[in-house]
């Protein structure tokens, strides 16, 4: 622990920082069930030619500009976690917790900038090679999203499951929920849609618990005797 000087309180994580990760959770899960309204997996070129006269544009849009927040607060989301689990953590764990973190941030935004490209291509009517880019920058989406950036966030789940029952930071029932998160994102997120809603799912669940813990946790304010 940090030595403090004369009449300061050690440092402790700002409330602020377990609410990042509520607010994490929620705009992801926004973003993603916007991003799979507004690009549908499925989608064929009839859809492309579709695809500028519907509202698909707005709800994509509208995702786009929810990903850099989320990402923001995922940054801090990290930092309340460790801050959460203290300067015991294990070394080798926290590196692929943090690095994991780190990948997952990168491939949700390289996501959310290829989805963004999809916008900007026009789709004439009769057109053939807009439909192709349109269907090429969803695939890449969709690849960055699913197969990419949701096996990192299952390494992100699973290391943090494993300091929580190395250090028992966590309670039993949260630690095997995200073992089996983690099983869920690596292996259903390619294959099955909407999996990925697994990922805040489970981040809501942990910030809600680190909030639960901090706030039973602070010190009362000492009363004049």
């Amino acid at each position: 622990m940090r030595e403090t000087g004369p009449g300061r309180e050690p440092l402790r994580t700002p409330r602020a920082a377990g609410l990042a990760g509520v607010l994490f959770a929620l705009l992801l899960a926004a973003a993603i069930v916007l991003v799979r309204l507004g690009i549908p997996e499925g989608a064929d070129a009839a859809t492309a030619e579709a695809f500028p006269d519907s509202g698909r544009r707005t709800a994509l849009r509208t995702a786009l500009a929810l990903v850099p927040f989320a990402g923001i607060f995922f940054l801090w989301f990290v930092g309340a976690v460790r801050a959460h689990v203290g300067a015991v953590e294990d070394k080798f764990v926290a590196t692929v917790f943090l690095g994991s973190g780190l990948v997952f941030t990168a491939m949700m935004f390289a996501a959310a900038a290829t989805a963004s490209a999809v916008l900007v291509v026009p789709v004439p009517a009769g057109g053939q090679s807009q439909p192709v880019l349109w269907d090429f920058g969803r695939h890449l989406a969709y690849a960055l999203m699913t197969e990419y950036g949701m096996r990192m966030a299952a390494v992100f789940v699973s290391s943090m499951s494993v300091i929580g029952h190395r250090l028992g930071v966590l309670p039993r029932r949260l630690t095997v929920l995200g073992f089996l998160s983690a099983l869920v994102l690596l292996f259903g997120s390619s294959n099955v849609p909407w999996v990925e809603l697994v990922f805040p799912a489970w981040s809501l669940l942990l910030s809600l618990h680190i909030l639960a813990v901090n706030r039973h946790n602070r010190p009362r304010p000492a009363t004049a005797g």
